[in-house]
Formats: structure tokens, sequence, C-alpha cells
């Protein structure tokens, strides 16, 4: 997901233009981010009555998984399939409500017998006493600010019916929880205790009625005028992880966390609106209403995500990866058309590069969706679907829209089909995406100028994924769960940034060849699997043979270590320095030199570094410093003085806070100060130019 706070007035995560323009063009870019009770609610659905489907009940031994690989360039299943939702949806484009039945049959495969399960219903979170608003007024979130409480702004998923199959109707014993926090408002988690516990792998069936209110789009969810994008819109079960059920409350900087399975999905919506979803479309017809019913169909996905507009201009597309074809659905908005080329290169590149650095793209379809202008809809993945991120004007240099395909795109894997927990383990999707969404970005659009390259001035990524980490580096650490952050910034700072920069150090310490199959190896090793924190860390020590990365990786994961280093001071002095100066002036070139450089260890983060000092008579020397003591310093007898010293001459460190007290000149080179005020003396006065045209 793009992280974009529009209250702080910069745009976050994959977008990070904004974060490099007070360097570089403040106005270059700048228009670019310019219920009640513990049981369940009983509320009265507008709209079509939804119940739920009748069906003749079934023992655990008639029912299963389906096997189905319609969806997959596979003959087999992909994945260990765990669900199988079924849902039939009507989409009220006035109301902006959706009314749908669920069949959810879930196979018990923790081991054990199971009587209670909770379920997801994260619609619940837009409302003013959730936990949800409530972090998000306290720290920041992604979109809205919420300074004044918005009628629009208000979501609600309500079940209307509770039917566990051969056990009865159970909706009056369903049970809000709130296991993170105990906010008796939030009721994003719901809980049942069936009375027959399920043995293991037996199967038991939910059949679910349910009434969405959309909210306008928040949190990569909801309406903007007649557009819709339906992200985790129906009850949703938690996954059975590590001996217990983890289905966590939605929180303002967490994700999603869901177990693999089969979708088939029916939406029926109004006959004028163009539609896009995950999955695969197996069906579509009129219905005599006026309405349209399409049917999708997933396989080895763990969620569904659809949108609708009846102004969508659609270009169909097919990538022939690895395992087979892959249909590119691309739908964007009337006023972008003129763009539709541009995301469809960096989407084919983006298959590309995974494919051949991480690993096979297994499913048929990619839908790319262009929302609706400022919504708050932009940058998001779910699976096999993800919406991109532009504006009207967007001249070729302006890589925005590239850099959110991208990283949308790399959610597929990392998120889609590496499947990280995102509600403890953020860093593990969004931090490894952003690194490879450096690479990939870098090989397509050049290092130097793949977020802008525009009249002269030039940005990469990897610079601004650095910064967006040292802006905000010492409250938490990486391993943090995404709702114990100190607040927003420091959540994308170092969720995004910081990880993104700690891997492109150990692919300096490692090699790139290296890095690059570790990747390519934790992809292909944990796909469809769940992995954790030590599954990434231990194949990267596995597959480069370093057993020393330990302490690196406890300290730039685990802990909150600042790593900043400075050459704090240079001296040379004569060794004769006691003689009488003219009879020692008549001897210059045989004069030898007491020379000393020191070098501080500011931070706490401890980091083996080479340092290179250079002399004035041509010759240059390396040393390796281990970083344990708090200073160190290098002293040399030569007939040269010390002319200047430099930490990490390859720049092979990206979380160094402060790179411009890496080195150091024995002797004050103003031409650097004059050279960064010139600019910055053009960059204001341009900027306020700008700003008066834009104003006029």
């Amino acid at each position: 997901m793009i992280l974009r706070n529009v209250k702080q007035g910069f745009l976050m995560k994959r977008g990070l233009f904004v974060l490099i323009f007070p360097l570089v063009s403040v106005m270059a870019l700048s228009w670019i981010v310019l219920r009640r009770s513990e049981s369940a609610p009983e509320v009265e659905a507008a709209g079509p009555k939804i119940t739920a489907p009748a069906a003749a009940d079934k023992n655990s031994a008639d029912l299963s998984i389906p096997d189905t690989t319609i969806a997959v360039n596979s003959i087999t299943p992909m994945s260990q399939r765990i669900v199988h939702y079924e849902i039939d949806a009507h989409y009220d484009p006035a109301k902006h409500t959706v009314d749908a039945s669920e069949v959810l049959t879930y196979h018990n495969l923790t081991g054990q017998a199971l009587d209670t399960f909770p379920f997801h219903l994260y619609q619940n979170a837009f409302q003013p006493k959730a936990t949800w608003v409530r972090e998000a007024k306290l720290i920041g979130n992604r979109d809205t600010s919420y300074d004044k409480w918005d009628p629009k702004e208000y979501g609600a998923e309500d079940i209307k019916s509770f039917e566990v199959v051969g056990q009865g109707d159970l909706t009056k014993d369903l049970k809000f929880i709130s296991p993170d926090d105990g906010n008796p408002d939030d009721k994003t988690v719901v809980q049942v205790q069936v009375p027959k516990p399920i043995p293991p792998n037996a199967y038991v069936q939910f059949k679910i009625a349910f009434h969405d209110q959309m909210p306008e789009t928040q949190a990569r969810s909801g309406w903007k005028r007649d557009f819709v994008l339906g992200g985790q819109w129906f009850p949703k079960v938690g996954v059975w992880w590590h001996g217990k059920w983890n289905c966590h409350q939605y929180h303002a900087t967490t994700e999603f966390f869901a177990d693999f399975g089969v979708y088939d999905v029916k939406l029926t919506l109004p006959q004028n609106e163009v539609v896009g979803a995950s999955g695969v479309l197996v069906s579509s017809g009129k219905n005599p209403d006026g309405t349209a019913t399409y049917t999708y169909h997933g396989d080895d996905i763990h969620d569904f995500a659809w949108t609708a507009s009846p102004r969508y201009k659609v270009k169909d597309a097919v990538y022939q990866g690895q395992m087979g074809p892959v249909d590119m659905h691309i739908m964007m908005q009337p006023a972008h058309w003129d763009q539709v080329d541009r995301h469809e290169q960096i989407l084919r590149g983006s298959l590309a590069h995974f494919e051949k650095w991480y690993g096979p793209y297994p499913y048929k379809t990619i839908t790319l969706v262009d929302p609706e202008p400022d919504s708050a809809a932009g940058g998001m993945e779910y699976p096999t679907f993800i919406t991109g991120g532009t504006s009207w004007w967007m001249p070729e240099g302006f890589h925005e829209p590239e850099l959110v395909v991208e990283h949308e795109f790399g959610h597929q894997y990392w998120y889609g089909m590496v499947a990280t927990n995102e509600f403890e383990e953020a860093w593990m999707d969004e931090g490894i995406n952003s690194y490879t969404e450096v690479k990939v970005l870098d090989s397509i659009l050049g290092r130097r100028t793949s977020i802008m390259n525009q009249a002269g001035v030039t940005a990469g990524e990897r610079e601004l994924q650095r910064l967006q980490y040292i802006s905000l580096p010492t409250f938490d650490p990486m391993a943090e769960y995404a709702y114990d952050f100190y607040n927003f910034n420091s959540y994308g700072g170092v969720t995004y940034g910081k990880t993104a920069s700690v891997l492109l150090t150990v692919e300096k310490m490692i090699g790139e060849d290296t890095m690059q199959r570790a990747m390519h190896t934790y992809f292909m090793k944990y796909r469809f699997t769940h992995p954790t924190k030590d599954d990434f860390l231990n194949t990267i020590e596995e597959v480069s043979g370093r057993n020393d990365l330990k302490q690196y990786f406890d300290q730039a994961v685990n802990g909150t270590q600042v790593l900043d280093y400075e050459v704090s001071r240079i001296d040379s002095y004569p060794d004769n320095w006691y003689q009488d100066a003219k009879k020692s002036k008549k001897d210059d070139k045989n004069t030898v030199y007491q020379d000393t450089v020191w070098v501080h260890r500011k931070g706490d983060f401890l980091l083996p570094v080479e340092v290179q000092i250079k002399f004035d008579n041509g010759e240059t020397v390396r040393e390796h410093w281990d970083g344990q003591s708090r200073w160190t310093k290098f002293s040399y007898q030569r007939k040269a003085k010390v002319e200047s010293a430099q930490i990490d001459p390859d720049n092979n460190i990206w979380i160094d806070r402060n790179s411009f007290d890496r080195s150091k000149t024995a002797k004050p080179n103003p031409a650097a100060a004059r050279k960064l005020g010139n600019y910055w003396m053009f960059v204001t006065e341009w900027a306020s130019q700008a700003l008066a045209w834009w104003g006029v």
C-alpha cells in the first residue's frame, strides 16, 4: 500500500516524491501531494433482502475445498487451501451499500479441535469510537485527518444472520471482541463459539448474510462519486497461527493477514457499471431488472477485491509469463487515458523483472485500476488486483505512476504469495517490497532518475527510502507490531524506508548476485506458507554462507540503534616542529609528518567500516575499523600531509543517519557550501515565482 499523509503534507512509502523536494524542487511535484452491544448488531438493511442461502445440511465428510486451477497457470493447486468463500453480493451505487450472502467452508488443519472462530469485520473500523479512528486522530493515518466527523466517512459491516451448518443459527451467540486494546466500542472482530467443536482435519461450513455501508474512500476502500473500491468488505475468518487464533483488530497502521483458498464471487450491479475484480471472470449476464451479474473465480489467493465505475476505459493485453499467459486488464479514468501505455509498460517491466529475479507469477490475470481522482483509493494491493496513482498532468519525467504501479505489483509476491503477517511483521511485506522496488525501478528507470528526471532535476528511489527512515529513526524497531508504532510517520519511515536501507546495506555486505539468489530462494521456498522474520533472515545467512550477520540483524531489525559515524578530526604536523623554522623550511620535501585521523562512532549501532585516507602527495590508504569502541585513530609518519578522510568510500552503508560528516578535508573547502547555497537560492526563488503564478 502507498502511504499518503495529506495532513502532514507528504507522500510516503512508494510515492516518496515530497521528501526530496525541499532539496531539489519545492514546486516540481507539490501538486501531486497537494455495534453497539456485546451481541451482534440488529440493524435492518436497506436494499434487497439477503438471507443466507438455503441448503441441505451437510456432514463434515461431505464438505471439501475445491482443487480447481481455473485461475492459475498450474495443473495442481499451489497452496494449502484452508478456506472456500462463496459470495453473492448486490451493490447499490446510489446508497453505497452491499447486501450479500456468504458461504464459508473452513478446513481445520490445526491439529486440534476448534470450538471458537473469530472473524474480521473491517468496515466497522470507520466509526467515531472505533480503534481505527481513535488511533488515526492520535497518531495520523494514510488519508483522513478526522478533524471533524463527516457522516460520509461512516462505514459498517453488519451480520444479519449467522448459521453453522449442522449446528443451527448462532446469530445471537456472536460476540464482539477487542483482543489488542480492549476497546468495547470497536467492532472489527467478532467471535462465535460453536456448540460442537470441529475435530482435526474436519470441515465446517458457515452461512452468513451481511450488509455493508461503504464509507467515502478511506484506507483504500469505499466510494468516491460514482466510483467504488470493494476492499475488505466481507466477513473474513482469522488465521490459526503458531497454536492460536490470529485475528487482530483493524488499526490505523495495520493491513491484513488471511489463509489461502478458493473464491467464487458473484457481483450484481447496474448494467452501466464497468467492473474489475480479483481472479478470472467466468461469466457475465444482464438481468431483467436493469442489473448485470459478474461471476469471478480465484485460486490460491487469500482475499478478494473489486471495483466499479460507469466511466472506466479498459485496455486488455497479454504478458507471456514463465508459467503461461497473463491477461492484463488496465482500467483507466477517461482523463488519464493518454497514460494507458505508460501503465502497461511499467506493469510489463515489473512482471518481467520479478519473474527473472524472484520467481514465476502463477496467476492468469492481473488487474490494474486507475482509481477515481482525489479518492483515497490509490496505491493498494489485493491478490491479482492493484490500484495505481496518477494525475491528469503527469509529464514523462515524473515517475509517480511507474513507482506506484511497480510497488503495488511487487505486493503480489511479498503480500500476495509469501503472505506474511502484516499485523505483526509489516516490514516483511512493505519493507521487503520497498527494497525490491528500488532494485526494479533502478533497472527500468535508472538509479539516479527512478523518481524524477525533469528539467535537469533528478532523484533516485534508494536515496528517498533512506531519507524517509532517517527523519525519525529512534522510536521503533522494524520488528514491531504495526499497531504499536510511536506514530504514523515512524511506522512509515521504519517499515518502508529503514527496511529498504537495511537490505541495500546487506546487499553490499554479501554481494548483489548473492542477495538476488537469497531473495529468489526465499520466495520459492516460502510462497503460500506465511513465513516469519527468522525464515527470511536465516535464508539470507544460508545462501550467503555468512554466519556473521546476526549482530547486524539484531541491531537493524530488532533494535532502535542509530548508525552514525563521523571523521571527527584530522591533524598533520612536522616531526621536526621543535627545530628552527628557517632551517626546517629548507628541507620541506624531506620533512616527515605526524599524521593522525580520528573516527568517531556517534550512534549506538556497531558496524565495521572502511576508512579511506588521502595524502597530499597522491597516496591513498584504506583502513578497516571494527567500530566496537566509541572512537579510534589512525596514525602515520610520512613525507606527506593528510589531505582528506572518508568513511565508507564505496557508499555501501545506506543506514548511516548523517552522510555529510562521513568525510572531512584538512583544509576547509567553501566551494561545496557555495554551490549548495546558490542552488537553494535558485530553488526558493523559483518556488516563490511558481507559487505567485499558481495563486493568480
